[in-house]
């Protein structure tokens, strides 16, 4: 087997990057170890910065994302049972965020690449990737019970945190640039209709919480808590009474319960891997980095490096030229580390850490108080959670 771009993993990063080279006449092959129900069931991020949703659009994909998506043009914060809403729109020119579910991108691109006759190999075991820094890169997999070997001009790894790609680039050559918080978050997906509008982040002396949505009838909800803890510990009522305390107002708020339908613990790390690109080898998505979710940037992140990788590699095989190709990790970085600060920020600003002292709560209290009531703090907060531009990447 042979093709242009080999690609490792069947999530937004790899669906993506393969559709975006097919518009340029560039041939690929996604390989993904789960199944296709798999990567179209698993239920992730669901906050789409205006840059993701526009190339979305641009690229023929975004379709239903239009007709089932939620435009949000703010978000609220909660703290010391008050609500501070933060007019993302008004602050940014016009921008917006589109509350449209990862699982949905994925079924929009999937649907897609079929539709174009692209090839999608799922269920695919044993993937490795070699000869990483040849001109003739390769990805062999066992699919169906037969071994096959499918050689590249160029392979992407967009295979996740736990892939093999990142691990098969040679020790020394990467780096990796890591923190991990001392909690976790407990998220529930709950057949219940959301009881916002828009995205509440609430910073409580019970922990943070986070009221989000999937669609008219889907509530997304999460409640901070320590990083092992163990679901069994965490039974319905207690979800809900916890979601009740910490999203408490002095105002009249109601909390629609309903079943919850998924539930699952996540621990909050930040990743970095330097570089992101080995000879003909390049890393995309979480394959590259992580970043806690309170800042919803993941896929975001992802889409924006498909993006620069899409540029550089329709520049070599319209021109030959590999400029954009050896740019593609510190183009990539650039932006990977700003939204590092802002995911760290966030996360620091809106939840409880263990052994601080009451001085250290009071100073968090103010700065949420500062951010609420200055103009220019607000706006910070705003251009960068409605994605900073594509273009300055």
């Amino acid at each position: 087997m042979r093709t242009q771009v080999g690609i490792v993993g069947a999530g937004p990063a790899g669906l993506l990057l393969s559709h975006l080279l097919h518009l340029h006449g560039i041939e690929s092959i996604v390989i993904e170890a789960r199944t296709r129900r798999h990567v179209e069931e698993r239920i992730r991020a669901g906050v789409l910065e205006q840059g993701t949703a526009d190339l979305l659009i641009e690229a023929g994909v975004g379709e239903r994302m239009k007709r089932e998506g939620l435009i949000h043009r703010g978000i609220e914060l909660r703290f010391a049972r008050r609500r501070h809403r933060i007019d993302l729109s008004e602050l940014t020119g016009g921008r917006t965020i589109t509350v449209y579910g990862q699982h949905e991108v994925v079924k929009d691109l999937i649907q897609a690449r079929l539709t174009a006759g692209g090839q999608l190999i799922f269920e695919a075991s044993d993937v490795r990737v070699r000869d990483l820094d040849s001109a003739t890169p390769a990805i062999s997999f066992t699919h169906a019970g037969q071994r096959h070997e499918l050689t590249c001009d160029f392979i992407a790894g967009c295979d996740g945190s736990h892939g093999v790609c990142r691990p098969a680039i040679p020790a020394g050559a990467l780096t990796l640039f890591e923190k991990t918080y001392p909690f976790g978050w407990l998220g529930i997906l709950a057949e219940a209709a959301p009881s916002s509008e828009e995205l509440i982040y609430a910073n409580h002396e019970r922990g943070f919480a986070l009221l989000s949505m999937r669609s008219k009838a889907l509530t997304r909800l999460y409640v901070q808590c320590a990083p092992d803890a163990n679901i069994a510990d965490w039974p319905d009522a207690r979800i809900w009474q916890e979601l009740h305390a910490r999203l408490a107002t002095d105002e009249a708020f109601a909390l629609t319960e309903g079943p919850i339908l998924q539930k699952g613990i996540t621990a909050m790390r930040s990743l970095v891997a330097d570089p992101m690109q080995y000879g003909r080898f390049f890393l995309a998505g979480d394959a590259a980095h992580i970043v806690p979710a309170t800042g919803a940037k993941g896929m975001n992140l992802a889409v924006a490096d498909v993006r620069v990788l899409t540029r550089a590699l329709a520049d070599f095989y319209r021109s030959g030229q590999r400029d954009r190709l050896d740019q593609y990790s510190s183009t990539c970085l650039r932006r990977v580390w700003q939204v590092q600060r802002f995911s760290w920020w966030m996360t620091s600003l809106l939840h409880r850490f263990e052994g601080k002292t009451e001085f250290d709560r009071r100073r968090q209290l103010a700065e949420l108080d500062y951010l609420t009531h200055s103009r220019a703090a607000a706006t910070t907060l705003a251009e960068n959670y409605v994605g900073l531009p594509l273009d300055d990447a």
